[in-house]
């Protein structure tokens, strides 16, 4: 039996080591997946460091949300299938696949409707099992890998997590009509992906919000119809004015008390405030401005499978245009996780095994 090889958390804050393992035996139902694309996400950082800030709250550990060291993280995942169970009967060794992480537990309502986002058990690759910084993954079951056959690997891995996250928002977000505006904050692969689908879905109206010009400027190309750099003293104004008072929607990719005291004094009456992203710390509000402006706050985690399937449908339309990609070996990842903590990363860097 051939051996595999992945670069692990070994140890909450330091950096991933290299570990060969042998290839598990393959259940029934399971499928064998060869990597060739793992996105490297935000939330890889706050796995990495073994925490998520709570602000006040302190801490909430991934001990307490039930991952185990050593780790191999990574969970937007394509690759090519070399193996299938004894069971398996709609996918085949040499079929393209994306591989959809967000694993519910299999019995409760939620996972019974394709809600597996909804699951308060879940068993998440790359951080309950396994995931994609390694030469191959084990995937349970045959539904939980999608067909992409014919398809730009690297350009459709980050579906599988920042895609399908700002789709599953932007749904609960609910249609913009006429004049009134979204608002993307955050333009790094979260928010890149939320104006291009937003754009896909019939949004006209988008204005993209970032510290950065350099990825405000890439928002613009992505399809935003103008930007903010929200480092400015008088933003909250400037968002008005920008809106016209017509900012009926906001899409918070990013996740601070910053970002979300932005939304709520922005919106105007009856605007509706979506949170996606996780960077965390506390948010506090004039709890007035809920029955005076009539706001719509929630927030939202990941999506479902069937959410992913119609996203990869769009992409294989013509209908989504695809985030910056920079494809780097998988050897280079402690380096490429640098560098996405400092900021130098727009878009998707995408680890490639088969290139270490």
């Amino acid at each position: 039996m051939s051996n595999c090889c992945s670069y692990d958390l070994v140890e909450w804050g330091k950096p991933f080591a290299r570990r060969e393992r042998s290839r598990p035996d393959i259940p029934a139902k399971a499928v064998w997946v060869k990597i060739t694309a793992a996105g490297l996400c935000h939330s890889d950082l706050h796995i990495k460091k073994g925490f998520m800030d709570l602000g006040q709250k302190g801490k909430l550990t991934f001990t307490q949300r039930g991952a185990v060291l050593p780790l191999t993280l990574g969970h937007e995942i394509a690759g090519i299938v070399e193996e299938v169970g004894s069971d398996v009967k709609t996918v085949q060794p040499g079929q393209q696949v994306v591989v959809f992480p967000w694993i519910g537990c299999g019995s409760c309502l939620a996972c019974s409707e394709d809600r597996e986002s909804d699951c308060t058990a879940m068993r998440i690759i790359g951080i309950h099992r396994d995931g994609g910084f390694a030469s191959h993954v084990l995937v349970e079951d045959e539904k939980f890998v999608i067909d992409i056959d014919g398809l730009e690997a690297a350009e459709v891995a980050p579906y599988a997590c920042s895609g399908l996250t700002v789709f599953n928002g932007l749904e609960k977000l609910g249609p913009v009509r006429g004049n009134e505006w979204l608002a993307v904050l955050g333009a790094g692969g979260l928010g890149l992906n939320g104006i291009a689908i937003a754009k896909a879905m019939g949004y006209t109206n988008i204005i993209a919000v970032d510290i950065d010009d350099g990825k405000l400027a890439t928002a613009m190309e992505m399809g935003a119809s103008l930007t903010l750099n929200s480092t400015a003293d008088d933003a909250e104004e400037q968002l008005k004015n920008l809106t016209e008072n017509r900012l009926f929607a906001v899409l918070d990719t990013f996740g601070s008390g910053q970002t979300g005291a932005l939304a709520v004094a922005a919106l105007t009456k009856a605007g509706r405030y979506v949170v996606v992203g996780q960077h965390g710390g506390d948010f506090t509000l004039p709890q007035i401005w809920l029955p005076q402006k009539a706001l719509s706050v929630r927030g939202s985690h990941v999506g479902n499978s069937p959410q992913l399937r119609r996203l990869i449908e769009m992409y294989k339309q013509g209908k989504l245009k695809p985030i910056p990609v920079e494809v780097r070996p998988l050897s280079a990842i402690n380096e490429a996780i640098d560098d996405l903590q400092a900021g130098r990363v727009t878009g998707r860097i995408i680890l490639n095994p088969q290139d270490s």
